[in-house]
């Protein structure tokens, strides 16, 4: 392994770190700010801001590396992070944490630069290996980031966010001295049109068949939203968690979450098939929900882990399926079109779960997970119904 991919690793890491040290300490934070009893329709501002951000300006860093090298667009980022992260642990106001997050939207957008980084750096037939070394990496940041965010929020609900500025300046120095530029042919005119987050979904209606797939994967990945907006709150409702409880249990679900990315899906739909495999998945996420919502202690969380974490098979299958569904000449912008599918439900759903929570909250708190369960309930007679065909001819 090189130094410069090890460098670029570190980045992802700390990109995850960065996404998932905020989850435990969210509450406490703007409570701190805000003075308000009921901080649950912030907290879903501020994830849908950070997403936002991301979803917004991910293609213009892409683009930018392409056009000015990968180094500096790499390193300003960094820097970016950096000092946001500072600005975060200063902010006084609930204001300026809005614009603090929603910049840490912006700099953590470096995912695509760095991706852009692994393909000048490697032969093509090794690409998807360290591709999949980027996302275990991303999967490892995000195990650390919430046990590292309730851990230091403890002490100090801003100290998580110094140890972030900390670990990206070091790793700003490093890349500042080590890291080269891959970019070595002359600079291209950026398009600007592929700047425009929304471009992707202009294909939506010319492949056949797949507005269906779409609304499933926009569905399924704005149920997986539910579990950053609405954790930290329920656990600190039902049992009285702190932040390392809340950390430790984010950081087991990721842990689960991981193993089962790795080691499940493949074996599972070659011996399900892949419609069964998704129905699988949905009726294991549907029993862990299920036990979250009648919970009353907190060692059943974690021992509902495991069953949870199965419903990550269903994801690649859902993927597998969908590419089968347009031609190979189509697979680019089915992706991409996918991609953008995601990134827009992380806007949406966050809203939609902390207002969903606020009205449950004085009631029963773990209604929020039966509300989860019946989503994937809909999204399970969805693949049902779901007549699919041979893939199509290049439109």
């Amino acid at each position: 392994m090189t130094r410069p991919f090890t460098l670029i690793l570190m980045t992802v890491v700390l990109d995850a770190i960065g996404i998932g040290l905020i989850f435990p300490i969210l509450p406490a934070l703007l409570r701190d700010v805000t003075h308000v009893g009921d901080v649950t329709p912030y907290i879903g501002i501020m994830m849908a801001l950070y997403a936002a951000m991301q979803f917004l300006f991910a293609p213009l860093l892409g683009a930018l590396s392409d056009s000015f090298g990968r180094r500096p667009v790499l390193l300003i980022s960094l820097a970016g992070s950096m000092l946001n992260y500072f600005f975060l642990a200063l902010a006084p106001s609930l204001w300026l944490l809005l614009l603090g997050r929603a910049l840490a939207g912006l700099t953590s957008a470096n995912t695509s630069v760095a991706a852009a980084y692994i393909t000048d750096l490697t032969a093509q037939d090794q690409r998807a290996r360290r591709f999949g070394l980027m996302n275990a990496m991303f999967g490892i940041g995000f195990i650390i980031g919430p046990v590292l965010g309730g851990l230091l929020g403890d002490h100090w609900v801003r100290l998580p966010f110094l140890a972030a500025a900390v670990l990206t300046g070091a790793n700003l120095l490093f890349c500042l001295f080590v890291l080269p530029e891959t970019r070595t042919q002359g600079h291209q005119v950026t398009d600007i049109g592929a700047l425009n987050p929304l471009r992707p979904f202009r294909w939506l209606f010319t492949m056949k068949g797949v507005l269906p797939l779409v609304l499933i994967f926009f569905l399924f990945s704005g149920l997986g939203e539910a579990y950053g907006t609405c954790w930290a709150l329920w656990g600190n409702d039902v049992f009285h968690w702190n932040g390392l409880w809340l950390g430790l249990s984010l950081g087991a679900y990721g842990t689960c979450q991981t193993l089962a990315q790795a080691f499940l899906p493949g074996p599972a739909t070659q011996r399900l098939g892949e419609r069964p495999a998704i129905l699988v998945g949905i009726a294991s996420a549907c029993a862990a929900l299920g036990l979250f919502a009648v919970a009353s202690e907190g060692w059943l969380v974690f021992a509902a882990m495991p069953i949870l974490a199965l419903g990550g098979i269903g994801v690649p299958a859902l993927q597998s399926l969908a590419t089968r569904q347009v031609s190979e000449a189509d697979q680019g912008k089915f992706q991409g079109l996918l991609q953008s599918t995601v990134s827009l439900a992380s806007v949406v759903a966050p809203l939609g779960f902390s207002n969903l929570y606020l009205l449950a909250r004085p009631v029963w708190p773990g209604a929020i997970w039966l509300s989860v369960a019946t989503l994937y309930g809909v999204g399970a007679l969805l693949i049902l119904r779901l007549r699919f065909d041979e893939p199509q001819a290049e439109i």
